[in-house]
């Protein structure tokens, strides 16, 4: 059975209760997802992932600064170099927790890396989703309340990582079971919190795509509208089956260091929900490289500044943006997207016009 820490040295009473140390940190009483990492098993893969992070931050610093140097400005490859670095960190810890099993500093340490970590590729993909759907609808995209609920958003996912760090490590500083209930209590909304925003960027698009279109999609960056879409969709649900999992885990209950742990808290799993679809999205952004598909102008604060509408100005500025009156019937998938090529549209529009549609 795997624990968090070794149990009672040879010749006490079995039959006894687990006696604490004297003094802050304790160790946790219950085990925890991944449970004791151990020198045979958990530093070779450990090993293996801090490898493939490490390729991931490489990759996306390179882009980066090659872009940087071209003056192409894309600050979510930083935020992912960013964040690879701190997976890094993340499998030192658990590499130092495996060869120091019993200090339980350490066991904070990597506890709380694993936990916060994640944040920024949430913060990615609603970056990501705020500029589908500014380019989907151009003027309530750019509508102060929609940047307002975005800051708001930004704002909740930084005060809630400050209190579950906080709780995390209250955890291991208390025997009080009040205060106990408190930090678990405070960790089930912050994780529950994330696992909505991990999901958050699918139920924009999905909404952007319902709401009918006023305007032209404003087209920004390298490839198709509908391949930008695809591929925050299948990074946002990768993220969010790994937030959802972690999130269950904990709605579960805690299980005592005395009863085997269930399966649902064994290394693979943790190594599966949290790491293995975490390496799967860096990958994934950077093949088909996000920071050319996801582009936009600098300083673009306004409609018409992703399509560059605004640089042509006038009525010319506005023809560009316009598709005239909102319809009222189905649209055809290239209609939803706005991949309709350029001569069919213009063949499309005049018969529309036509018909009074």
């Amino acid at each position: 059975m795997e624990v968090l820490f070794p149990r009672q040295s040879e010749g006490s009473d079995p039959n006894s209760a687990p006696q604490h140390p004297q003094h802050a940190p304790y160790p946790p009483t219950a085990a925890a997802l991944g449970g004791h990492p151990t020198v045979g098993t958990d530093v070779p893969i450990t090993s293996v992932f801090l490898f493939l992070f490490l390729c991931g931050a490489i990759a996306h610093m390179t882009i980066f600064q090659l872009n940087r140097r071209r003056g192409h400005k894309f600050i979510m490859s930083a935020m992912m170099f960013g964040f690879c670095m701190a997976r890094i960190v993340t499998c030192v810890m658990r590499i130092v927790w495996s060869c120091y099993s019993t200090d339980v500093s350490i066991a904070i340490a990597a506890a709380i890396f694993v936990a916060a970590g994640v944040v920024l590729l949430f913060v990615v993909n609603l970056i990501f989703a705020q500029r589908i759907i500014r380019a989907a609808h151009p003027h309530s995209g750019w509508h102060p309340f929609f940047s307002y609920f975005f800051h708001a958003i930004y704002i909740l996912i930084v005060l809630s990582l400050i209190m579950l760090i906080t709780a995390n490590i209250q955890n291991f500083y208390t025997l009080n079971k009040n205060t106990k209930r408190i930090d678990r209590d405070i960790i089930l909304y912050g994780q529950t919190f994330y696992a909505i925003v991990s999901f958050l960027p699918v139920l924009l698009v999905i909404a952007g795509l319902i709401v009918p279109r006023k305007t032209r999609v404003e087209k920004f960056g390298n490839g198709r509208f509908r391949s930008k879409i695809y591929i925050l969709v299948a990074a946002s649900l990768i993220l969010c089956l790994g937030a959802c999992f972690r999130v269950g885990t904990n709605y579960k209950g805690p299980v005592p260091l005395t009863r085997s742990p269930p399966g649902y808290l064994s290394k693979a799993c943790f190594y599966i929900f949290n790491f293995v679809l975490e390496i799967l999205v860096i990958i994934l952004y950077v093949v088909v490289r996000v920071d050319l598909r996801f582009h936009v102008p600098d300083g673009s604060s306004r409609a018409g500044d992703y399509s560059g509408a605004n640089a042509l100005g006038g009525k010319e500025g506005e023809q560009h943006l316009s598709v005239g009156r909102s319809v009222s019937r189905i649209q055809s998938e290239e209609e939803v997207f706005d991949d309709m090529p350029a001569v069919e549209r213009a063949n499309e529009e005049p018969k529309k016009e036509a018909a009074g549609v």
